[in-house]
Parts: structure tokens; sequence; C-alpha cells
């Protein structure tokens, strides 16, 4: 029998998140283990009047085109991917694995040339996300291999993640709006400011947001959500930082992470664990050693760290920063091959000034 949050899940993400409406071209692409969501997307996109699109693959087709593919091959665009991003009008991420760790040995370097040939992909993805000519959405199906990163079993992993997407809520858009509306509050406080200061025992830093604006994540991009989140001036920020929770990116977990920072640039980085990787990713291209994003999270019911950064950026408590791509629509100029989201705690002996004033203290928002 289908869990009804499953089924509620895929409403949120159909009607709310994406808001498919008849003959919308609709790109619904997830691993093989996360079919059970996939066929109830499916089944709402094609109540919504859409057209829906599947497109499967796995960990394990991904693990053979990393070690096996020639340059030539890694450099090849797929025709179906140039779709996804190029004509349809929505696209669903539904992202499931039968192991998260399934890329964690194959070749940096590879993996870097096959991100730095979609560059021309990622422009056309960015400027028809900003524009609204594209919707899209990332969500989780809990599978057994997430609840084991989490350290949960797969029923309260199911739990966890139901319970963050508000899917056992009888009015779950109602509860997004309301998150929608408070952190819409803090936006508009942030309208107009110019500098932010930020102190911690995990953090002393500076940055400039002149100029720039600040997005509301409530839900739309990101299934869960909970996040106010800007691209800051390129070469604006000052400072170092101790990420306090390990960044985890394609299947490589990297802990103990300290960057010092100078005039925007990574001018020093070192890691506990996976440092040679850390080092790699920082060197990609230029842009990767800029940051793209600085971020809050605002999601006071994501309490536990589960080692998957769709939840765990969004922390209420925390904030985090992404070193690589800037977001236009914040108006963020950076470019790069490279997103990559690292997580700090500020619950306790913190706190974030705005031109002076306090707006953030030990977790909680002071305006």
């Amino acid at each position: 029998m289908t869990d009804p949050r499953l089924k509620k899940l895929a409403e949120i993400l159909v009607h709310y998140s994406c808001t498919i409406k008849k003959g919308d071209k609709v790109v619904i692409a997830s691993d093989l283990v996360g079919e059970p969501l996939v066929q109830e997307v499916f089944a709402e996109t094609i109540r919504a009047g859409g057209n829906p699109i599947v497109s499967y693959s796995t960990g394990a087709m991904m693990e053979t085109f990393y070690k096996e593919a020639s340059q030539e091959q890694l450099e090849w665009i797929s025709p179906t991917t140039l779709y996804m991003f190029e004509d349809a009008d929505a696209f669903f991420s539904l992202r499931a694995s039968d192991n998260s760790r399934v890329l964690s040995n194959v070749d940096p370097e590879k993996q870097a040339l096959a991100a730095k040939a979609r560059t021309d992909i990622r422009k056309i993805y960015k400027e028809r996300s900003a524009s609204g000519a594209l919707r899209w959405v990332i969500a989780q199906f809990p599978c057994q291999a997430h609840a084991q990163d989490a350290d949960m079993s797969l029923t309260d992993y199911e739990d966890f993640v139901y319970s963050a997407c508000f899917a056992g809520h009888d009015d779950p858009v109602g509860e997004w709006n309301k998150l929608h509306a408070m952190q819409e509050t803090l936006i508009n406080w942030l309208k107009g400011k110019k500098e932010i200061t930020l102190k911690s025992s995990n953090a002393d830093l500076r940055l400039s947001i002149d100029g720039r604006s600040f997005i509301n994540s409530a839900g739309k991009n990101n299934m869960p959500s909970g996040e106010i989140f800007t691209s800051p001036v390129e070469d604006s920020i000052n400072g170092w930082v101790n990420f306090s929770y390990p960044a985890v990116r394609v299947g490589r977990e990297v802990n103990g992470i300290r960057l010092e920072i100078k005039d925007g640039k990574v001018q020093k980085a070192s890691a506990t664990k996976n440092e040679e990787y850390l080092l790699s990713q920082l060197a990609v291209d230029e842009g990767a050693s800029y940051f793209g994003e600085w971020a809050i999270g605002t999601n006071y019911g994501i309490k536990q760290f589960t080692k998957n950064i769709l939840f765990d950026e969004k922390i209420g408590g925390s904030f985090h920063m992404a070193v690589g791509s800037g977001f236009s629509e914040a108006g963020g100029k950076n470019d790069s091959a490279i997103h990559w989201d690292m997580i700090c705690d500020i619950q306790k002996d913190s706190e974030i000034r705005v031109d002076g004033d306090l707006f953030y203290k030990d977790g909680q928002f002071q305006i």
C-alpha cells in the first residue's frame, strides 16, 4: 500500500513547487530507486494536464561513465539533456540512490572535465530559471542509502523526510506559505543594506551585499526548503571560517574544512579528511575559489544533520556558503563549473550584524 504521505509529497511538488498546467512539457528525472515517487509525480502531472517525460539512471551507470568514458565521451552532450534544459517547461529532479558513495573513488579530474563541458547547459538553465521559463524542483525519495547516511532506520527517515516537507499536514501549502511570509519579512528588512559581519567561534567574516538581492527559498525549487540566500559581491569577502559540518559532494565526504579568504578568494584551504579532493575542486576553474552564495537556514523543523545537502543547508541555526557559481537573480556574477555548499553551526556564541545593526544572535533572528 502506498504511503499517503508519498502521494501528498507528489501533490506538493506538482501543484505548489512547479505549478504544472495543461500542455506543459515536464521532465521527471531520477535513479531507478526513486520509482515510487516518480510514479506518483507522473500520475499527478497527467492529472494536471502536463506531458511527462521520464528519465532514469542508476549510480552504477554513472560510475561506469566516469571510470570508462574517453575524453570525447565525457564531453559529449546528450540530446535528451539538451532538451531538458532548452525546451522543457518544468523539471523534477527526484533524488534517490542504493549507494550514496558510489562515485567516491572516481577520478575528480574526469568529473571536472564533464562539468566544464556542460558550461553552456548551465548557462541556459540559469537564464531560463531566472526568467521563469523553466520551473524546477529538487526533492528526495526516502530510501535505504540516505537513511543509513543519516543514521536512521528507513521508517524513521521516512518520517523525517515527510515531516520536513510538511507532507503529513492537512494543509502543507499553507505551511509553506507561512514560511514564505516569515522569510519575506527578513528579506524586506535586508533590502538596501550594504555590509554583513558574522562573528562566532567558527567564523569571522565580513562581506558586501551592496546591490544584491536575497532570495526567499520556501519550497519552490528545493523540497524541503527554508533559507534566505544571496550572491555576495564577488571580491568582498574577507576573514575565515571553520565549517562545523562535513561537506559532501558527489559521494565524497570532506571533514574539518577551514577556509581563509581575502578579497573574495580562498587563499588557504585545509581539511582533516579528503583535503586533496577539496583542493582539487577549488582549482577546477577560476571561479571555483570565489563564492557564489551566502545563506542562513531557517527550517527549525530540521534538527538533525543527515549528510544530505537538500536538508542540511536548511537547518535552523546554521549558515552556509557555496564556492563556485552564483545566482544571477540575486545579482551574482561568479561563474564556475561547481557550486559546493558548506555548512556551519551558529546556534551558540554567534552574531550577525548588518550595517552595524544586530540581525541574528545565537541561532535566532533579532528583528
